[in-house]
Formats: structure tokens, C-alpha cells, sequence
């Protein structure tokens, strides 16, 4: 047929009249870029194209290359492969490709093609048409395929074309968080009605995959765990940091009202080379095999995501709700640190933050301060009770140091009985050897909400180039200071980067630099005095851990979001204006150690039990000793 032009698109840069153009290829009937028309790839294109439309004079409007392109082209091997191209034709298990120029276009993103025998009789005519979805849903496409059977006989056909790939590395960041989704349906005994579409263990990692692909498997769907589970594919998708391309069933009820996506049998991962990280990874689907009576038409259609991953979209509205496409989004790290990133306290944590947002103060920044708020009341009590610990323990301490002395110097050759006396010591004066360390629980408790916090400022979408405090710091010129909390501060940005070896410095971070000064502040004022009946080595070790604080958590947090710099420097503030409050009412207070006999703490029973488990085994090694020495 005659071949198609290139270079046909649909959609708009206009975001008001498109949220993307779609670029279309002559080769495979495929895409050959999906570039949006109001995301950018930074902070300050977003900027300029915001006041360039808001009429400033002064405002440029960025070049089209400044745009965030969703998807293009991938190179596999020698060959150029566009997004959803096409690849070959199955008739009676003859193969014919569909890979090339070989499609007539009847109109912006509408191709179709023929199929000849030997004889040069078309048997078989082939129809694919990418168009926005019909209802101007955001980001919605549908793929609708075709295949007639030109014939008198009846024929089985099977479609095998390209599927999503690999979507742009975020640059910003030294981790690769690209993934592939799959959402199942649980076979019709466990869910007879199949209402819920489900993803738990159907998250696989890029690198995962090209590891899978060079061991020589490159199945994807179905996996064993899916076969084993009899599940039913919905939708299959790739993700990004911010981004997804996924199909998914052409699920529209009441006429469409199924969500298992029947056009896709198998899916396959494909790389060239080694498939090593470096190379480009992309995948195939291949349809059911379906017979066609003559003068008859198949259907292979499916419904297309391009967008963000953005619960408003995904969680909230149709058909991606009701497909359960918002377990596309996922909050957290992945590899070894899946675990503790805590997806559940980051999706309650966004929760809180976007209600914050929306209905109190309208500002992201403001929303991060006013969580810490949240955070101290609600640990204030566990705050409060392990500062009377410690300052409980301190001074008990101090009582007991003459008494603790001539212990050390009695016992001083037999640490196993020292050990036991200074048990006894405590328990006749009420004291708990485990008191110092309620004071540390505070921190503990707010582990779990930075690690969490981090995956939220990550991956949050609604964060994704969102200023800080209203924009205030960018009308200074357009300073990039906290003009993005999913990035590094930038308090002042090299014209270049510096290479460090390591890693890139592109700026000065004030936030993190504020943090080690305000630590260094909290340790040397508010820690807790050392105890009189601690040794020299512990002493020192608790000077190292001070300086860890004061210099490695802001190097570490360095080039973290802004927005968890914020967090955490906040909290530490306000954390050291609560330990002066505090302190002023324990100073008022009888902190006199009264024994309670019988009456003990966790903590406390978890340090005596650990002291009797290392008093036996001393017992016992001893006791191997001497039966040793009889023997011989």
C-alpha cells in the first residue's frame, strides 16, 4: 500500500486544548513521541511558560525542547522502534510482518495496511487507530485494532506488536526507580463477580527484568505466580518517578463492563546487547490467537494511560478507578530499602498533607510545617515522660557513684559478679539501668515518619515542582531557593556543576547546613550529662555519636528533597523549644528515685534479662575451662 507520511500528529502543546501532541511514525503504525504540553522537564521552564502565558512582558515562553516527553522511540539493536508500533501478522501460523513502512495513513493516527498471498490476493486487511478517548478524558487514549479476513475460508490470526517500554530516567536523581505494574483479576472461585483488580506481588524492577532477559527468560506475563494464582491480566503498565504509560482494559460500563484486557495473551521483555543497564528496554505483546470467519472482523482493542501518577487521576476518576489503576503508584524505594520506606505510613502521611493543603493553608511548605506540628504534639507525652527519665536517672546516678566505685573496685577481676552486684544496687535503690535510654525513643519513634516522609516527597506527583512558602523566594528575581520540595534547596546554584569525584555538586543547600548548625546547638546544650559511672571509652563513644549527628545527617540529607530537610529542620527546632519547656518544669519537680519493688519497665527487664544471659554464658565458659584443666 502507499506507504504513510511521517511526522502526523494529534493533540496540541495548547494545554488547553490537549494535554499532550501525539507524534506518529510511518514505521509499525506506531508513536514516535508523546511530548506534554504544560509539564517540563524544570522548575524554571514551568515558570517561564507560566508567566509567558499569564501576559508578562518580561516572560519568554521556553522552547518546545524544554517540554517533559513522556515517550518516544526506543533503539533496539540496529533497529528504531516507535511506541506501540506493530510487528507482524500470524495467519494459520504464517508469520507476515507488519514492521516498516508498509501502512497507508487515512487520516492522523488511522493506518491500515493488507496482507497478500503468494498470488498477490489480499487475504487479510489490518486497522490500527490511536485517537483521544471520546469523552476528552485527560491522558486517556484507545488503541483499536483490527483484522478482517479478506478470504472464504475461515482463518486464526493472532496480533503481535509493541508494548510500553522504558520512560525517561529522572535526572535529578542517582537512583533508577523504573518499574513494571501488572493489575490482576483473581480467578472467578475466589471472586466470582471479578470486581477487584489487584497488584500485590506483580511489581517488577527494571533492572530485575534485564537481569531476568540475560539469563535467557524473557517472559513477563505470564510469571509463575500469576499462572500458579490463575490470575487475569487488567492492565500493564510502565512507571517512572512521576510518570506511567500503561494499557489497560477498554473498561466503560454498562456497554464495556469487564476489566480484564482480553487483547493482551503474553507480554515479553526485549533488549539488545547484554541487556545490560544501559541498554533500552522494551516489550512485545502478542494478542489470544482468534479464528475469523470469512468476510469477518477481530477486535484486539485496548485503552491507553499516558500521564501522571497522580492519585487525583488514578484513585479518583473513571475508568482508572474502578480498574484499580492507582496501584500504579507506589511510595517507596524499592530493592533492599522496599521494607523501610513504610508504603503505609507514606500513603496516610500524603493524606494528611494533601488535606492540609487543599482546606487549611493552601501552600506545600506550609503543609510540611504544619505535619511536624501534628508529629509533636502527638509524641510530646513520650517526649516529656523519657526527659524525666533520663534526668531521673542522671541524678540517681550521681547518688549512687560512691557506692558504684567500690563495687568496681572489689569486683574488679570478676566482671560477671560486678555485674550482678550492680543489679542488686539498683533494684535496692529503684533505679532503672535502662533509664538513659528513653530518651532516645522520641528519635526512634520519628524514624519510621522521615523514611516514609522521604518516599512521599519523592514520588508525591502534587510535589513535583512545588514551591515552597507560596512562591515567595522566587519572585526575588527567580531564585531557585526552595523552588522545588521534591529537589535539593538550591540556596545558590553553580553555573556549572563541580565534580567531586563521588557525585556532581550543582549547589549550595542552606537547609541542610541550618540542620548541622541546629544540631550542633541541641547536643552540646540539651543532651543529657554524662553519667558519673561511665567509663572513659564510653564517654568518648558518646562524643563520636554527637559529631555523627552534627555532621554526617546533613551530608547524608544533602541532596535529599528539600522538603525533608524542611521537615526535619523544623522539627528539630521546635523540638529544642519544647526540651527548655520541659526542663523548666522537671527542674521543678522531686525527682528522688523511690524503689518500688517488684515494679519494672520493658526496657529495664530487657537489660536485666540480657545481663543474666551474658552472666551464664560466663558461668558456662568457665566452667569449660576448668574441666579442660582437670583433664589434663
Amino acid at each position: 500500500m502507499t506507504p504513510a507520511a511521517a511526522g502526523s500528529s494529534i493533540g496540541s502543546l495548547d494545554p488547553a486544548v490537549a494535554p499532550y501532541r501525539v507524534t506518529f511514525s510511518a514505521t509499525g503504525a506506531g508513536i514516535s513521541e508523546i511530548v506534554f504540553s504544560d509539564f517540563w522537564k524544570s522548575f524554571d521552564d514551568r515558570r517561564a511558560a507560566q508567566l509567558a502565558r499569564e501576559g508578562d512582558p518580561n516572560a519568554k515562553m521556553p522552547p518546545d525542547s524544554a517540554r517533559f516527553v513522556l515517550a518516544g522511540s526506543s533503539q533496539l539493536g540496529d533497529f528504531t522502534v516507535p511506541v506501540l508500533s506493530a510487528l507482524r501478522l500470524e495467519i494459520d501460523g504464517a508469520r507476515a510482518s507488519l514492521f516498516g513502512a508498509v501502512w497507508a495513513q487515512t487520516a492522523p493516527g488511522r493506518f491500515v495496511t493488507e496482507i497478500a498471498d503468494a498470488e498477490g490476493r489480499a487475504v487479510a486487511r489490518v486497522e490500527r487507530a490511536v485517537v483521544p478517548a471520546v469523552d476528552g478524558r485527560s491522558y486517556e487514549l484507545a488503541l483499536a485494532q483490527r483484522v478482517t479476513n479478506l478470504t472464504a475460508s475461515p482463518m486464526k490470526v493472532r496480533l503481535v506488536h509493541y508494548g510500553p517500554g522504558d520512560l525517561p530516567r529522572d535526572t535529578e536523581s542517582a537512583l533508577d526507580i523504573r518499574r513494571f505494574h501488572f493489575g490482576y483479576l483473581f480467578p472467578p472461585e475466589r471472586d466470582p463477580n471479578q470486581n477487584f483488580v489487584h497488584t500485590n506481588g506483580q511489581l517488577i524492577d527494571r533492572a530485575s527484568i534485564l537481569s531476568q532477559i540475560a539469563k535467557g527468560n524473557s517472559a513477563l506475563w505470564p510469571n509463575p505466580s500469576s499462572t500458579e494464582g490463575a490470575f487475569s491480566l487488567s492492565w500493564f503498565g510502565s512507571t517512572a518517578r512521576y510518570f506511567a504509560f500503561a494499557l489497560h482494559a477498554p473498561y466503560a460500563p454498562p456497554a464495556a463492563a469487564t476489566k480484564q484486557i482480553g487483547s493482551i495473551a503474553e507480554g515479553q521483555g526485549l533488549a539488545s546487547g547484554a541487556a545490560t543497564a544501559a541498554d533500552q528496554l522494551v516489550t512485545s505483546i502478542r494478542t489470544p490467537v482468534v479464528e475469523v470467519a470469512p468476510q469477518a472482523t477481530a477486535n484486539f482493542d485496548m485503552g491507553v494511560y499516558a500521564g501522571p501518577l497522580n492519585p487525583r487521576v488514578l484513585s479518583h476518576t473513571e475508568p482508572f478507578k474502578g480498574l484499580g489503576m492507582g496501584g500504579l503508584i507506589t511510595y517507596t524505594m524499592g530493592g533492599c530499602c522496599a521494607w523501610c520506606t513504610f508504603a503505609w505510613l507514606a500513603d496516610a502521611l500524603l493524606w494528611f498533607l494533601t488535606f492540609i493543603h487543599d482546606y487549611v493553608v493552601f501552600d506545600w511548605g506550609l503543609a510540611i510545617v504544619a505535619l511536624v506540628v501534628v508529629v509533636r504534639l502527638v509524641l510530646h507525652p513520650v517526649q516529656k515522660k523519657s526527659q524525666i527519665a533520663m534526668q531521673r536517672f542522671s541524678r540517681a546516678m550521681t547518688a549512687m557513684k560512691p557506692e558504684l566505685d567500690a563495687l568496681q573496685k572489689k569486683f574488679k577481676d570478676d566482671p560477671s559478679r560486678m555485674q550482678q552486684e550492680q543489679m542488686r544496687l539498683f533494684r535496692e535503690k529503684g533505679v532503672s539501668p535502662a533509664g538513659c535510654v528513653g530518651g532516645m525513643l522520641p528519635m526512634f519513634a520519628q524514624m519510621p515518619i522521615w523514611m516514609a516522609l522521604y518516599a512521599v516527597l519523592f514520588f508525591a506527583f502534587d510535589l513535583r515542582q512545588a514551591p515552597a512558602f507560596f512562591g515567595v523566594f522566587q519572585n526575588f528575581g527567580g531564585w531557585s531557593f526552595l523552588a522545588d520540595l521534591s529537589a535539593q534547596d538550591n540556596f545558590f546554584r553553580f553555573p556549572t556543576p563541580i565534580n567531586l569525584f563521588l557525585f556532581n555538586l550543582t549547589a549550595i543547600n542552606l537547609l541542610p547546613i541550618l540542620m548541622g548548625i541546629v544540631f550542633f546547638y541541641q547536643q552540646k546544650y540539651m543532651s543529657p550529662p554524662i553519667t558519673p559511672n561511665m567509663s572513659e571509652e564510653q564517654i568518648q563513644q558518646q562524643k563520636i555519636m554527637k559529631w555523627m549527628m552534627v555532621i554526617l545527617f546533613p551530608i547524608m540529607t544533602y541532596v535529599a528533597p528539600s522538603g525533608l530537610t524542611l521537615y526535619i529542620l523544623t522539627s528539630t527546632c521546635i523540638g529544642i523549644i519544647e526540651s527548655r519547656i520541659i526542663k523548666k518544669q522537671i527542674d521543678a519537680m522531686d525527682l528522688t528515685v523511690k524503689p518500688e519493688p517488684g515494679k519494672k519497665g520493658l526496657l529495664a527487664r530487657v537489660y536485666e534479662q540480657a545481663l543474666e544471659r551474658a552472666s551464664e554464658q560466663q558461668k558456662k565458659q568457665a566452667g569449660r575451662g576448668n574441666t579442660r584443666g582437670k583433664g589434663r
